[in-house]
C-alpha cells in the first residue's frame, strides 16, 4: 500500500527507492532532481506514512532509513516537491488557533528553557559548524563565489546599512547570540552595544570575545529576555531571534521595540518567515530542535506592527540565501562528524544532520525565506529611496578608529 502511494505521488525528479529485502524501484518521470532512498526497516515506510510530520526525521535518527546518491538534503527536497504542504482540514482546521497558543505560549520562564535546549548546547559544536565569527542565521551572499565568512560579513555591512548608523550610538541587539553582529557593529562602526540573550553558554562566550577583541568598554552582553529590559536606544537590531517570541507575543515584542526606541531611531529586524499563509511548526523540530519556535508568515509580522504603532520603512526578501547558509554548515558539520558521534552519539549526529538538510530543503522546496523588516517611530528616520544601501558599500565597511581618550582602542 505504500509504495503504491509512492509510485503515484513521485512525479517530479527521479527517486531510486531500495527496500530492506535488498530490491530496488526507480521512481518518477527521469529528471531532476535525482536521490536515493535506502529503507532499513520492514515497518519505516508505513512509521513515515501515518505521521510524516513527524516520523521521517524520528525514523532517520532511528537508524531505519539513510540517503544514498544525491545525499540527504536532495532527498528532502524530492520529497517535499511530491509531498507538498496542505492546510489542515476538519477538525484539525478548527483546532489551529488553540494549538498556536499552546505551542508558543513562550512567557519569560518558559523562554529561557526554550532557548537554553538548543543554544547551551557545547561550543564545541558550534564552533566547528558556523563561520568563524559564529553567526548562527541567514548569510547574505551578495557576490557569485562568496565563502561562508565574506556572506556573514556581508550580511553584518547590509544590516549595518540599514541602521543608518552614526559614531557613538547606543544600539540593542536582541538576542545577540555569541556576540558576532554586536563586536562588529562596535569594531566597524563605533557604536555602543548592548546585546541580550537567554543562554548562558552564549552569554559566557560573547563575553569572553569582548575581554578579548578590547571591546569590553563598548559591548555589553546580559542575560535577560526583552520583555524584562529598560533603557533607551537610538538602534535596534534583532537577528535570528524573533522565531522564537511565539505569535501570541508579537505586539508585546514590537511595542517593547517602540518603548526602547529615541523618537528618531531606527530598528531592523531579520527573520524566518513564510511565503504562503500561516501554519504551524513541524512536530519534529519542535520536539528535538527549537521548543516553542514558530515561522510566521508575513501577514503576522504586519498586523503587530500596525498595532504597536511602528512605521514600516523597508522589507526586503532573501530567497534561497539561507538554503545556501545552511549547505555550508552542513559540510562543516560533516568534516567533523566522526568527532561529534565521539563526543554526543550516533543519534545525535543523526538528528543534528538531518535537521540542517530538512531546513535547507524547505528553503529550496517550499516557502521558507528570510525577511528583513526595517522600522522606526518616524516615517523620516531613513533616507526616502534604498539607494543608501549599496553607495560607497566599501567606504561604510573601512575599520572605525576610537580617538583617544581610550587607549587601545584601535579596532580595524
Amino acid at each position: 500500500m505504500y509504495l503504491q502511494l509512492l509510485e503515484r505521488r513521485v512525479r517530479e525528479g527521479t527517486l531510486r527507492l531500495t527496500l530492506p529485502d535488498g530490491s530496488a524501484r526507480v521512481l518518477g518521470d527521469g529528471g531532476e532532481p535525482r536521490a536515493e532512498w535506502i529503507i532499513r526497516g520492514r515497518r519505516t515506510l508505513g512509521r513515515i506514512a501515518r505521521d510524516p510530520e513527524f516520523a521521517l526525521g524520528q525514523t532517520y535518527m532511528d537508524g531505519e532509513w539513510d540517503a544514498g546518491e544525491g545525499g540527504l538534503s536532495t532527498l528532502l527536497v524530492l520529497l517535499m516537491r511530491n509531498f507538498p504542504e496542505r492546510p489542515p482540514r476538519g477538525w484539525r482546521r478548527l483546532a489551529v488557533p488553540a494549538l498556536r497558543l499552546l505551542q508558543q505560549w513562550n512567557r519569560v520562564a518558559r523562554s529561557y528553557r526554550n532557548a537554553a535546549h538548543h543554544y547551551d548546547l557545547d561550543e564545541w559544536l558550534f564552533r566547528r559548524m558556523l563561520d568563524e565569527d559564529m553567526h548562527y542565521s541567514c548569510a547574505y551572499f551578495a557576490e557569485p563565489g562568496m565563502d561562508l565568512e565574506a556572506a556573514q560579513r556581508a550580511k553584518c555591512a547590509h544590516l549595518a546599512a540599514k541602521l543608518c548608523l552614526e559614531p557613538g550610538q547606543r544600539v540593542l541587539d536582541i538576542g545577540c547570540g555569541w556576540g558576532g553582529l554586536a563586536l562588529h557593529l562596535a569594531r566597524e562602526h563605533g557604536v555602543e552595544v548592548t546585546g541580550l540573550t537567554l543562554s548562558r553558554e552564549q552569554l559566557r562566550v560573547a563575553r569572553a570575545r569582548a575581554e578579548a577583541e578590547g571591546l569590553a568598554g563598548r559591548v555589553r552582553f546580559e542575560l535577560q529576555d526583552y520583555r524584562e529590559h529598560r533603557g533607551t536606544y537610538d538602534r535596534i537590531v534583532s537577528v535570528g531571534m524573533f522565531e522564537h517570541v511565539g505569535r501570541p507575543h508579537y505586539v508585546t515584542f514590537f511595542d517593547r521595540v517602540r518603548e526602547l526606541l529615541t523618537p528618531d531611531g531606527v530598528a531592523v529586524l531579520h527573520t524566518i518567515g513564510r511565503l504562503g499563509p500561516p501554519g504551524l511548526t513541524n512536530p519534529w523540530i519542535r520536539r528535538h530542535i527549537f521548543p516553542g519556535g514558530y515561522i510566521p508568515a508575513l501577514s503576522e509580522v504586519a498586523a503587530a506592527i500596525e498595532r504597536s504603532g511602528l512605521v514600516n520603512c523597508d522589507v526586503e526578501v532573501l530567497r534561497l540565501h539561507y538554503a545556501r547558509t545552511l549547505a555550508c554548515w552542513q559540510a562543516r558539520f560533516q568534516e567533523h562528524r566522526a568527532e561529534a558521534a565521539a563526543r554526543y552519539g550516533e543519534r545525535f549526529c543523526r538528528m543534528w544532520e538531518f535537521y540542517l538538510a530538512v531546513c535547507e530543503a524547505a528553503f529550496r522546496a517550499r516557502d521558507l525565506v528570510v525577511f528583513q523588516i526595517q522600522l522606526a517611530r518616524e516615517r523620516d528616520a531613513v533616507p526616502l529611496t534604498r539607494d543608501y544601501l549599496y553607495r560607497d558599500r566599501a567606504l561604510r565597511e573601512e575599520p572605525f578608529t576610537v580617538e583617544p581618550p581610550a587607549p587601545a582602542r584601535r579596532t580595524g
